[in-house]
This record gives structure tokens, C-alpha cells and sequence, in this order.
């Protein structure tokens, strides 16, 4: 795909979603599925998830609809999950070791091989059936293994070191856990996560619902 013709980003948060209710459709015998349907199950409209399938060629078939193991096979090569990635996760604290036990994770194809982090103690336990490295030894190991996702969980003030060295080394994509908003260098995907973000936007809902159900209009005066 041509650099003017990426996905829009919005259309990519959304093909996690395709892939999981297809999955869960597909684990339940259903063979066809309309748009419709499909838009009720992700809270879309018939012609969102129509123009989304677009970007990608279709798949669909006027007066049918899709064919549910199709789409999630379709749908799962485009995200990737049909060829395994190898990660690394730097910094083996609470985050660290959440994302290496995460178990879908490893059914997706994504594949923690180490774990690093600067405390003593911590080196060369296996966490999670996940060896501990020295953070020291990062560069070393990304020059010597294939990996394709590093994972930060890191604190803020060691991030971007842990960020250049992956691009030094030729990692194609840094998924930061790290509580700073880090800027990729060219030629490398970048995805910064805030967990509070989520819980923020699910906290606005809750009083908007609440100041609604008061008789307002939620928080416009």
C-alpha cells in the first residue's frame, strides 16, 4: 500500500473488534453474517462496516453478506495475527509482567521471548516462563535476535533511551506502557498506551449519564 494510501487510524482500532467478534461468531457455528449484523454487535451503522471493509477490497457479496470464516481469516492476515511476532518487554515490574502473562497474546501470534530490567535481584529469574535479562544486555540481544515489538514499561525518565536503542537496532515497531508520550523515528510503528485514559473517558460517561438522568443535557449549558 502506497504511503498516501494508509489506513486510517480510526478504521485500524476498529479491526481488533472485527477480528473478535468474528472469532466468537465463527466458535458458535455461524457461517453468514450481514452487515448489520455485524454493525449491531460493534454498536456501527450497516454502512460504517461497509465502507471499513472497503479499505481492504470488500470481501463482501451483494444479497449474501459475509462469510463469517472468511472475514476473520481475511481480517486476522491483515492484522498480522497469522504470522508469529517477537517480543521483548523492557522493565519486568507490574505492567511488564502483565503484558508477558497476558494469555491471547500467544494464540495471536505474539510471542514475549525476554524480559528486562536493572534491578539485581530480578535477573535471571524466569517470571511468567519468561527469562529476566539485564536491561544492560538490550542492545546486545537486539543486535543478536530477530524481534520485531519492544514493549516498554519502563518509568518516564528511561524511555526514550530504551525507545533509540530499539531504533538503532532496527525494531519495527515500540509499543510504550511508559507514563510519557514518546515520537517514533522513521520507519518504525509506534503505539503510546495511557491506562488511565480508558478509565477517564469511562469515569465522563458516568456523570454525563448521571446529570442526564437529573433532567440536564449531560454537560452542555
Amino acid at each position: 500500500m502506497h504511503q498516501r494510501d494508509r489506513v486510517s487510524d480510526a478504521v485500524v482500532r476498529r479491526l481488533p473488534g472485527y477480528y473478535r467478534h468474528l472469532r466468537e461468531l465463527e466458535a458458535q457455528g455461524v457461517l453468514r453474517l450481514s452487515s448489520r449484523a455485524l454493525g449491531e454487535r460493534m454498536g456501527l451503522t450497516a454502512s460504517q462496516i461497509r465502507q471499513d471493509m472497503n479499505c481492504f477490497g470488500g470481501f463482501g457479496q451483494q444479497g449474501y453478506g459475509y462469510y463469517v470464516p472468511n472475514l476473520k481469516r481475511r481480517i486476522g492476515e491483515i492484522l498480522g495475527v497469522d504470522t508469529p511476532h517477537h517480543m521483548v518487554i523492557v522493565g519486568a515490574g507490574n505492567i511488564g509482567r502483565a503484558v508477558a502473562s497476558y494469555p491471547t497474546f500467544r494464540k495471536e501470534g505474539f510471542v514475549v521471548d525476554a524480559l528486562f530490567d536493572v534491578d539485581p535481584a530480578l535477573i535471571g529469574q524466569v517470571l511468567q516462563g519468561v527469562e529476566v535479562w539485564p536491561a544492560g544486555e538490550l542492545r546486545n540481544y537486539l543486535a543478536e535476535h530477530a524481534v520485531d515489538i519492544v514493549v516498554i514499561a519502563t518509568p518516564a525518565d528511561s524511555a526514550r533511551a530504551v525507545l533509540d536503542t530499539a531504533a538503532e537496532a532496527g525494531v519495527r515497531a515500540v509499543w510504550n506502557f511508559a507514563p510519557v508520550d514518546l515520537t517514533a523515528p522513521d520507519k518504525m510503528e509506534l503505539g503510546n498506551v495511557h491506562l488511565s485514559d480508558s478509565l477517564m473517558a469511562l469515569s465522563f460517561r458516568m456523570h454525563e449519564r448521571a446529570l442526564m438522568d437529573e433532567g440536564g443535557s449531560g454537560w452542555r449549558r
